[in-house]
Order: structure tokens, then C-alpha cells, then sequence
């Protein structure tokens, strides 16, 4: 699976909007030295143009004359200190007319300057001048620079607050969304599943909440019907069961019975135990699952283990495995039910030294863990392939894949009572290597 494939929704919109956001901004920032450029050339020649007015009207207020002496000079200059402006006045041909802005190089004390200048003719009591106003192309261009600078980062304040609110917002608008997940995973089965509607402004979630109401009702019909037949098929099967081992046990304390007919009549119970056994399972996991069970327990899960591994040591000392229990946490599970958990248990422990070569080892550990009991059973056998965990927990699944007394269901009523309790599973396995079961108390 990619990353992109487990991106939340949330995250996928807000990249959206950041990538279409920096797609713009660098499409804008190409063309920025461009656009400031112009904006500033208009800008300049603008500011030109006011200061020609000001020196118009400042020489219609007070004339010409303190600009030129007539007697001693024909024109009139001024620098300022950093040489990044100038204004010139000086007599002009009557012939000609001034009125355009150009870029003229000047030497002013042995520098030679570039000027963006003004040039503009006027006429004062019949004499006509030559106006000149300019700016240096560096000035310009250093305005240029901290406009530019302005720009980038007021973009780059603008990004970031947007993907900020976008997030807030997206968050905003997918919490049903959350919502319903958290429902979805709340429910241990469909009949627990949230009937109260959705509240939310939005008319897609309102539509995906009501079908999903919809379709948890249907499977939990169908789900109650399954447990029904199952229940009804079970309770059918256990009178003839019932009736047949009694006939077969009769048949036994017959006088002279020869050998054949009576290993015959063995094996047929041997079945017909099995038989019994399959069906006491399948009504534990019916029970399970419509919560006919109470727990109304405190259960010493310590003890528990203990009393698991003291009934399995005569089973493990004769197939030569040995048992080894590390207990050293306390941990009271309340409101369980104490006979299922054994079961639960058991069950695990039991295909770990059935599964376990001779001379293999069981090790089962309790231990805290980021505030939870954990309880593991770990072997040393013939552990499993990754197809044979896929359906480790499915009914009539054996884990070793063999036909015979195993009925392939332990660890289906396993995994019953584990959801019944609120209890997490892990399994870890290694062909050839052995398998670890992981039990998480809530």
C-alpha cells in the first residue's frame, strides 16, 4: 500500500490546497520580477511627475529668479547627499518641447550614475526652460527589492495561515466522519451499533450514516437468525447424540461380545464424543455472541494462569515439554467471567504443547505494560504459515491443518471469549521456529 493509499481525508485536502496554493505561488513569484518591475517604473515615473507639479507651482508662487541669477548663471542644479536624485533648470531653445521620461547617464564628481529623468519644457515671462527630475536606477531598483521581499513574505504568511485554517476547517467538517469510525469501532457486534442519528450540516455524512444504520440492522438480523439455527440445530443434535451413546454403552455390557464389534462400538463413541464436544462449542459461541453469559467476577488472572498450567503439566511432562511460568504482576480483572477465561486460556496453552516437539519448551509470562496486563504463551514448535494466521481464529480452521480429535473451533471460542471481556489478541508465528500468543487486558 502507498502512502498516498493511507493518507487521512483530512490530510489528502489540506496537500490539495497547499499544492494548488504553492503551484500559484510559484507561477506568481516567476512572474513577480516582471510585474515589480513594471509597478515600479510606473511608480517612479509617477513620482516624477508630482514633484515636476510641485516645482511648477513653486515657481508660480515665487518665480524664477531664485532658482537663476540672471546676471551670473543660465541654469540651476541640485543633488541630494547620496546622489539618488536631482533637479536641473536651465534655459532652453524656444524651439523646442520637452515632455518624456528616458533613462540619461550622468557624471556627478567623477561617478557616473544611471538616472531614470524627466524632461519637461515650460515657459516662464516669455523665456523658455528646460525642467530636469530624476532618480537614480539604483534607488529604484533597491525599492524594487524590499517590495519584492514585502510580497514573498506576506505570500508566505498567507500560505501558512490558509493551510492552517484549512486544516481547522477541514477537521471542522470531516468530525462526523470521525464520528462515525468511532462508532464503527465501538461496536463489538452490529446490534450494538449506534442507532441515534448523525448530527451534522452535512446532507453526504446524514446520507452515509442513515445507510450505514440501515445495513448494521440487516446484518444483525441475519446475524440472529444465524445464532438461532445454529442454537436450534445444536439443542436438536444433543437428544440423539444423547440417545445413541446410551444404546452404544448398553451394546458394551453385553455377555460375549466378540473383540471386533467391541472396538467397533469404542470407536463409534470416540465419535460420537467428538460430536458432542463440536456441538457444546458451537452453543458456548452462540451463547457468547447474544451475551448469555454473566460476568459478575473478580478474576486473579495470575492465579488463573497458574491453575491453566497445573492442569496441563501431567499432558506436558508426557510428551517430554516443559512449562515455564513467569507471574509476577497483580492484576484483577473485575466484572469477567471466571470459567470462560479459564477456557480461554486453556485452550491457547493446550495447542502450544500439543504443537511442541519433544524437548520443546512452553514459556507463558504476565507482565505489565503501558498500563495494561499482558499475557503471553510462547512456544518453540512447528509454528505456522502466513495463510494458516489468516484464518487461525475462523471455525473449523485447524491450526495444524490435521484431521482427528482436533475439532479446529478451540480457537474460534477463543477469540469469543476474548471479545466477550474486551480483551486484544496478537499472534506471531515462525515455521519452524514456534508461535507467540499475546493477550492484552483492558
Amino acid at each position: 500500500m502507498t502512502i498516498r493509499g493511507i493518507m487521512k481525508l483530512q490530510t489528502k485536502l489540506a496537500l490539495f490546497n497547499l499544492l494548488s496554493k504553492l503551484t500559484f505561488s510559484a507561477l506568481f513569484i516567476v512572474f513577480l520580477p516582471l510585474i515589480i518591475e513594471h509597478v515600479n517604473i510606473r511608480l517612479s515615473d509617477n513620482d516624477l511627475i508630482y514633484k515636476r507639479e510641485e516645482v511648477i507651482n513653486l515657481i508660480s508662487e515665487v518665480g524664477i529668479e531664485p532658482f537663476i541669477n540672471i546676471d551670473n548663471a543660465t541654469s540651476f542644479g541640485s543633488y541630494n547627499i547620496l546622489k539618488e536624485e536631482y533637479i536641473s533648470l536651465e534655459k532652453a531653445d524656444d524651439e523646442e518641447e520637452w515632455n518624456y521620461i528616458d533613462v540619461t547617464r550622468r557624471s556627478i564628481d567623477d561617478e557616473v550614475i544611471d538616472y531614470r529623468v524627466l524632461h519637461y519644457s515650460l515657459k516662464v515671462d516669455g523665456v523658455s526652460y528646460l525642467l530636469e527630475i530624476g532618480r537614480s536606477l539604483s534607488s529604484i531598483t533597491a525599492s524594487a527589492r524590499h517590495f519584492r521581499n514585502v510580497i514573498l513574505v506576506f505570500l508566505a504568511l498567507f500560505i501558512a495561515v490558509t493551510l492552517f485554517s484549512d486544516l481547522t476547517y477541514t477537521a471542522r467538517l470531516l468530525r462526523p466522519l470521525k464520528v462515525i469510525t468511532g462508532r464503527l469501532g465501538d461496536a463489538s457486534s452490529p446490534s450494538f451499533y449506534t442507532e441515534g442519528p448523525l448530527i451534522t450540516s452535512t446532507d453526504d455524512f446524514i446520507q452515509l450514516d442513515n445507510t450505514l444504520r440501515k445495513m448494521m440492522k440487516k446484518i444483525s438480523e441475519l446475524f440472529r437468525k444465524e445464532k438461532e439455527i445454529t442454537v436450534n440445530i445444536s439443542h436438536e443434535l444433543l437428544t440423539p447424540v444423547s440417545v445413541l451413546r446410551s444404546k452404544l454403552e448398553n451394546m458394551l455390557l453385553t455377555e460375549n461380545l466378540d473383540p471386533a464389534t467391541e472396538t467397533a462400538i469404542e470407536e463409534s463413541l470416540r465419535t460420537l464424543h467428538r460430536l458432542k464436544t463440536l456441538v457444546n462449542s458451537l452453543l458456548m459461541i452462540a451463547r457468547l455472541e447474544s451475551n448469555q453469559y454473566l460476568r459478575e467476577e473478580s478474576v486473579d488472572i495470575c492465579e488463573l494462569v497458574r491453575e491453566v498450567t497445573g492442569e496441563l503439566a501431567p499432558m506436558a511432562d508426557d510428551s517430554r515439554v516443559s512449562i515455564t511460568l513467569s507471574c509476577e504482576a497483580v492484576y484483577i480483572m473485575k466484572n469477567a467471567n471466571r470459567s470462560l477465561l479459564f477456557s480461554m486460556l486453556y485452550n491457547v496453552v493446550n495447542n502450544a504443547v500439543r504443537h511442541t516437539r519433544e524437548g520443546g519448551a512452553v514459556e507463558i509470562a504476565a507482565r505489565r505494560k503501558e498500563g495494561r496486563l499482558e499475557v503471553s504463551v510462547c512456544d518453540n514448535g512447528e509454528g505456522m504459515l502466513p495463510e494458516q494466521l489468516n484464518r487461525l481464529f475462523t471455525r473449523f480452521s485447524s491450526r495444524s491443518g490435521k484431521k482427528g480429535e482436533n475439532t479446529g473451533i478451540g480457537l474460534a471460542i477463543t477469540k469469543s471469549i476474548a471479545d466477550f471481556h474486551a480483551i486484544d489478541i496478537r499472534v506471531l508465528s515462525d515455521p519452524g521456529k514456534g508461535t507467540q500468543f499475546f493477550f492484552f487486558f483492558p
